[in-house]
């Protein structure tokens, strides 16, 4: 927002950066900050991948050396001018990404970065040894200068002018994706991605359209690059211009638009302040790149909005109003809103759940109880689909679900909290439920005004300028289930809810569940505080080594010989 965070130091020093270009950079100086617009229109691209998406991606030099390799080709050897060379170096990489997405995209950590490394040298290798189309080791020469029907920049600041004015489009689209709906599922989707999963959002879709997107700038910067360069040779390719991209985005800072452009500028400008002191600059420079990870490992943007805030604080933002959003629609139905048959799963030799069947109905409250290890968390991640199930069937309000994607289950009207609450850490507690609302409001606005109603029935509205983070697990715990309800379920699983709670909090959470109910929620509580659950739930449900034991009553539960046996070793004594 203007006149937040760190907005007028950043302007500040753009308008001190323009200053230099127009009045006191010599021809090198400005050649030193063309560079850095092309750097920042591939790092801001970087930011949609590793920065967004947290997917660590090694093959975004790769992309930027393809670019720069389809406008030497094209423009040297074929004679096209940049308005025809632009967009398809755009496009091949984009095409690239495309194609190798569906088998890498689905690795994850270091998998995921080791196959794109892979990518990486695959496309080396046929750029050096495929000589009649690359020119191989020695590359292409004599690439045209940018020429846009009949218009030339020139070179010095007409050129630097032009490529930081693609540099800022380039940034202001890649904002403008931040700030709406997507922005809300980035946090998720790269901090805690089976909970993204589970509130309906497509993170393999959004992970595609990252990936391309993050190719499409880098082959844009590559266009560029080798127009500025007027040559192409490998080195475009090889692993120190990913490090190049890496380091800017890390030093920059992760996620922001903003750390893509300071990175850039700070990484193109760093040696050339050093590279009087001959010898020792390379010492420098690294010495200066290690302070700053060290000093700002979050990145030298939020480094500025942590000191702003702190020196100079502003008044808080103001809440949106609560807005109580319209019930989903639903097909008229009869029956049990939820309906497991007979599932089972094995982890290895393990057998943890082993047919397994369940009903909860509209308006009921089902817990579920068992002794560690007795398969409880696995059944509900059975019936979010974060788990494939060996055998059985899952049926919410009729419809079968049975091995569908997490994201569908949940459109299909199922919700959840986690065992530890599942929050993004950076992430205020308002945007962490406005997240749940992606897939059913139109825009942030709307979004962030029904989070705000969700928060008020959970009890926690006064936690929705806080940060994830910084809260304790009990108020974690109030902020996931208003992310929960947010969704408005017709089927609520809980994950032991009042696991640290105190007495006064596991009463307002038991009102908030049963306010669920009543109002049309099949709720099912997998929990260990009986004193809590009991009193609580219309049914109970027992396992033991994955397997269903006991059904009933909680009076009937209570008193049942087996779950005495399953908790205690032994039945014990009759209980009155």
């Amino acid at each position: 927002m203007p006149g937040r965070g760190a907005a007028p130091l950043l302007a500040a020093a753009g308008a001190g950066l323009a200053a230099y270009a127009l009045l006191f950079a010599d021809p090198y100086g400005l050649r030193v900050l063309t560079v850095a617009g092309v750097y920042a229109l591939a790092v801001t691209g970087y930011q949609m991948i590793f920065g967004n998406a947290g997917a660590l991606s090694l093959a975004q030099g790769t992309f930027y050396g393809i670019g720069a390799y389809v406008t030497g080709i094209l423009g040297s050897r074929w004679g096209l001018g940049f308005e025809v060379t632009f967009p398809l170096s755009v496009l091949a990489p984009t095409l690239l990404a495309l194609v190798v997405a569906a088998p890498v995209l689905r690795l994850e950590s270091h998998y995921f970065a080791l196959a794109t490394l892979g990518i990486g040298q695959v496309v080396l290798l046929a750029a050096v040894e495929w000589q009649g189309l690359t020119g191989g080791s020695n590359g292409i020469a004599g690439v045209p200068g940018i020429e846009l029907f009949g218009w030339r920049p020139g070179r010095g600041l007409g050129l630097a002018l032009f490529v930081w004015t693609l540099a800022a489009l380039g940034a202001l689209a890649a904002w403008r994706i931040g700030r709406g709906l997507r922005g809300l599922a980035f946090p998720l989707m790269r901090d805690t991605p089976a909970a993204a999963r589970t509130l309906g959002i497509d993170i393999d879709r959004l992970r595609l359209e990252c990936f391309a997107l993050g190719a499409a700038y880098a082959g844009a910067a590559g266009a560029l690059a080798a127009h500025i360069q007027r040559v192409v040779s490998p080195e475009v390719l090889e692993f120190p211009v990913m490090v190049t991209i890496l380091t800017m985005a890390v030093i920059g800072g992760l996620g922001s638009v903003a750390g893509a452009l300071a990175g850039a500028v700070l990484l193109t400008q760093l040696p050339e302040w050093f590279r009087g002191l001959e010898g020792g600059y390379l010492l420098l420079y690294g010495v200066a790149l290690l302070a700053t990870v060290v000093a700002a490992p979050w990145g030298l943007v939020s480094l500025a909005e942590r000191l702003r805030a702190r020196w100079l604080p502003e008044p808080p933002r103001p809440l949106p109003s609560a807005l109580a959003p319209e019930p989903r629609p639903a097909a008229p139905f009869r029956g049990p809103a939820l309906y497991v048959e007979g599932f089972s799963k094995s982890f290895g030799g393990v057998r943890a759940v082993d047919g397994v069947g369940l009903t909860v109905d509209p308006g009921e409250i089902l817990g579920v109880i068992g002794p560690n290890g007795s398969g409880k968390t696995t059944l509900i991640n059975l019936v979010t689909g974060l788990e494939k199930p060996d055998a059985g069937r899952l049926y919410v309000r009729g419809v079968e679900l049975t091995g569908r994607t997490p994201h569908a289950i949940a459109r299909a009207g199922v919700a959840r909290t986690f065992q530890t609450a599942s929050l993004p850490p950076g992430t205020e507690a308002l945007g962490a439920v406005a997240a749940a609302r992606i897939t059913l409001d139109r825009d942030v606005r709307e979004a962030e005004a029904h989070a705000m109603h969700f928060l008020e029935r959970a009890g926690a509205a006064d936690l929705a300028r806080e940060p994830c983070a910084t809260l304790p697990p009990g108020l974690r715990r109030r902020v996931e289930l208003a992310r929960a309800l947010a969704r408005q379920p017709a089927v609520l699983l809980l994950d032991e809810p009042a696991a640290g709670l105190t007495e006064a909090e596991q009463a307002e959470l038991a009102g908030t569940l049963r306010a669920a109910a009543d109002a049309g929620a099949a709720v099912l509580i997998v929990e260990h505080n009986m004193p809590f659950l009991l009193p609580l739930a219309d049914r109970i449900t027992c396992l033991d080594e994955g397997r269903v034991i006991a059904e009933g009553t909680p009076d009937a539960i209570r008193r049942d010989r087996r779950v005495r046996a399953a908790y205690l070793g032994s039945p014990g004594p009759e209980v009155p």
